[in-house]
């Protein structure tokens, strides 16, 4: 497990950032109250096998009683990065997401289902969304009951998803919870 270097942090950061926005200081400034010290360390982003993993420096330090070839996993893995060089989120980073998020949408309880088994979100299954979303942007999407369900891209900005159809698209899926049992031996 090493540190990313700078082309790495550089995608990592801008992958986020379209999802977090000014938020992203959050996420690199959070306090980590692991391990035995008393003062709150920090966190950090790790590689090991092409995956991104965003893990304490107390548990770091910790882990280096384990050979490179031994360590799996530490910490959360937030996404990969694949042979062409691109990263991709993944979705064990929603929870990072959906306490940092830029842009939300909230589902009506009847497409939830729908997201789930991997589909767009459309304008007739749009609960809400927040204002000042543009086509492009990031978005975490939840459930009525803020339940956080995965994240997407958004297709059209707040303004057109006024007058848009109901079969209109209004968020590309990237990635949902239901990937946990689509994909279990993937993650």
């Amino acid at each position: 497990m090493r540190a990313l270097d700078e082309n790495e942090t550089t995608a990592v950061f801008e992958k986020l950032f379209k999802f977090t926005g000014n938020n992203l200081k959050n996420i690199i400034e959070k306090p980590s109250h692991e391990g035995p010290d008393k003062t709150p360390g920090r966190y950090c982003f790790r590689l090991q096998k092409n995956r991104v993993y965003y893990v304490s420096e107390a548990l770091v330090k910790r882990a280096t009683n384990i050979s490179r070839e031994k360590l799996i996993s530490l910490g959360t893995c937030i996404g990969k990065f694949t042979k062409g060089g691109k990263f991709h989120l993944t979705v064990q980073a929603l929870n990072l997401l959906a306490d940092n998020a830029r842009h939300k949408v909230w589902l009506k309880p009847t497409s939830e289902m729908s997201f789930l088994y991997g589909n767009h979100v459309l304008k007739g299954g749009l609960g809400r969304i927040t204002e000042n979303t543009n086509v492009g942007d990031g978005v975490v999407v939840f459930s009525m009951s803020d339940v956080p369900l995965g994240f997407g891209v958004a297709a059209k900005s707040t303004q057109d998803c006024r007058k848009l159809d109901p079969n209109g698209i209004v968020v590309l899926h990237q990635s949902d919870i239901g990937e946990y049992l689509r994909m279990e031996d993937d993650l």
